[in-house]
């Protein structure tokens, strides 16, 4: 299935080009964003939790989908790994041919490289943090060390790294993972898939 995303920053800009763009190009479904937020893009959210292995998704432009450029290889990256196909219509990204794989995976390396850049920022604030003589222990509240480790878990999954590669890069265990998220107060991710069809008798 083709699926449409549109989206404008404000509530007076129009969508009607984007959503031109994307019926002429097939999508069988457009959600249609208009918030002035960056990070609130509630159809962005329902659009991820319908897509599914097989789908395209297919944007005007890759500024109208991410907020950032970490923010586009952590979204580009997670339709790799669900199989979803990716279609720009202005940027001519075209997952669907050899040179739009070769994109993705040219994607998926800076997104690694990301990860393992942050996990190193990581492990040399903890040493510095050592090196200054901050104890290490339970007390109330994290220590220093800690908030640089649940700073880094945060990131991570934001990222969509697993959370059993979060664990193991940062040697920590998923009770302790998920109590930084919740510490963080980070949106724990949702099972990927498409609702289930209602059959009526």
């Amino acid at each position: 299935m083709k699926i449409g995303y549109a989206r404008v920053s404000t509530t007076d800009q129009n969508l009607d080009l984007q959503i031109s763009a994307l019926e002429k190009a097939g999508c069988d479904i457009i959600y249609k964003e208009k918030k002035s937020s960056v990070k609130e893009r509630p159809e962005l959210e329902k659009m991820m939790k319908y897509l599914r292995q097989g789908d395209q998704l297919v944007v005007w432009k890759l500024d109208r989908l991410a907020r950032s450029l970490s923010h586009l290889l952590s979204l580009i990256e997670e339709f790799r790994k669900r199989q979803v196909d990716f279609i720009c219509l202005t940027n001519n990204i075209d997952t669907t041919t050899p040179m739009g794989i070769c994109f993705l995976s040219i994607v998926g390396a800076f997104a690694e490289l990301e990860r393992n850049l942050m996990i190193e920022r990581t492990n040399a604030g903890l040493a510095a943090a050592r090196e200054r003589g901050v104890q290490l222990g339970r007390r109330k509240g994290l220590t220093e060390d800690r908030k640089i480790v649940a700073k880094a878990a945060c990131d991570l999954y934001k990222q969509k790294m697993t959370s059993d590669d979060i664990c193991q890069s940062l040697k920590i265990s998923t009770a302790t993972l998920y109590r930084y998220l919740r510490t963080g107060k980070v949106k724990l991710r949702e099972n990927p898939g498409r609702p289930k069809k209602e059959w009526k008798s």
